[in-house]
């Protein structure tokens, strides 16, 4: 059996680490790598899975790498064809995807940025939360082209949907097929429409009720599971998937799957990451595969593309998390002048002008508020980068928040 590729996992949590075992027991890779912060922790987890290889019959072997922040240790990832990343903090009960976004962001860039100094080829599989966001930083920050840059998302809520229609009508999970869209979070989009039950359409097995509660479930799945375990989030289920997505990567499956991919006029929806169908092979997602929706499923698609948008450039969301890591602080607190003409490569993204306009006015409204007050933005961190375009009004923004602080 010829064995190729390597694959990096960063992360070595509950989902990273059944992620590598689930990768090293496909016996189809060279090598796998998992690396996470704490010392000793990824080479231990490397070795105990190695030992078992006899046991499973297995010959991948399994490399464990403890990292830094500032990129040391990534040496061993180095030339991956495709990197997983699951570092960041879980859920608790209680909280949403969206409360992880300011946390998160600093590690998936952090990573993102390391990533692309050592395999600058590889195809990033994104799952850390809010996956969708999460998605969008890891693309800016290693700026790979969109097509190798994807979240796992549909594969798993698509998997949650599958089950519950399998329990709830009694049939086997192989009698079922469903499908998942939208955001990985409240703005979900189960698709009925598209769901069969042994072939025949999920409308003529379930009732519109029975349905409808199965959506609903599906939609709250991780949330779910977060409540019973009451400490951490799943990890079974998503790191099946994972590992299928790092699969038909390496295989070149050219397989149908649904992901986190950049949507650019498919389904009349353009620049944002959104859960779709798409070809996954050895570039990554090789094209959108467009499915047939009745009319309020592509109204909920497209209202969970501007859910997406809207988190990106609101207030404490991906746009305004946007100062560089190695920001210098000014007195009080607050951000040195320096770092309020850090860039901000918007341009590199090709947004409408009047896009990057609104952005850029809620850029300047925010550190200027924050200027005003004294306050170290903390916050405000790991994303986009003010450019030259803008630089001016905000340091305007700056000198007139310290003349109104100082008189006030």
């Amino acid at each position: 059996m010829t064995r190729r590729g390597k694959v990096t996992v960063v992360g070595s949590g509950f989902y990273g680490s059944t992620t590598v075992l689930r990768l090293a027991e496909y016996d189809i890779f060279e090598s796998v790598v998992i690396t996470d912060i704490i010392e000793g922790k990824p080479e231990g987890i490397a070795l105990d899975i190695n030992q078992s290889r006899s046991v499973e019959n297995f010959e991948t072997k399994v490399i464990g790498a403890t990292t830094t922040a500032e990129g040391g240790g990534y040496e061993k990832t180095a030339n991956s064809d495709v990197v997983i990343i699951t570092a960041g903090l879980p859920r608790k009960p209680g909280m949403s995807r969206m409360d992880l976004i300011d946390v998160n962001a600093k590690i998936v860039r952090q990573v993102a940025e390391n990533i692309a100094k050592h395999s600058p080829n590889a195809v990033i599989i994104v799952v850390s939360n809010p996956l969708d966001e999460m998605t969008a930083l890891a693309q800016l920050a290693t700026k790979f082209p969109h097509n190798r840059v994807m979240g796992q998302a549909g594969m798993l809520d698509t998997a949650r949907f599958t089950h519950f229609v399998a329990e709830k009508a009694n049939v086997p999970i192989s009698a079922v097929k469903t499908l998942t869209l939208g955001s990985h979070g409240e703005t979900m989009v189960p698709v009925p429409s598209r769901c069969t039950v042994n072939g025949k359409a999920l409308s003529e097995v379930l009732s519109a009720t029975e349905i409808a509660e199965l959506v609903d479930r599906t939609r709250n799945g991780g949330a779910e599971i977060v409540a019973l375990l009451k400490t951490g989030s799943a990890y079974y289920a998503p790191s099946a998937a994972a590992a299928r997505m790092a699969k038909a990567v390496i295989e070149d499956a050219k397989v149908v799957m649904p992901v986190c991919a950049w949507v650019d006029g498919q389904y009349g929806i353009s620049g944002v990451y959104l859960g779709v169908e798409a070809e996954i092979g050895k570039h990554g997602v090789n094209k959108i595969v467009e499915t047939k929706l009745t009319d309020s499923e592509l109204s909920a698609l497209k209202s969970a593309a501007e859910a997406v948008r809207a988190a990106r450039v609101a207030p404490g969301g991906i746009a305004t998390l946007i100062l560089p890591s190695d920001v210098s602080w000014g007195d009080g607190g607050a951000p040195a002048p320096a770092a309020v003409g850090a860039r901000f490569s918007l341009a590199e993204q090709r947004r409408p002008g009047i896009e990057r306009e609104r952005i850029a006015a809620i850029v300047r409204k925010t550190l200027a508020g924050a200027m005003q007050q004294g306050q170290r933005l903390a916050h405000l961190r790991a994303m986009f980068r003010i450019g030259p375009a803008h630089r001016h009004a905000v340091e305007k923004s700056h000198h007139r928040s310290r003349s109104s602080s100082e008189t006030a």
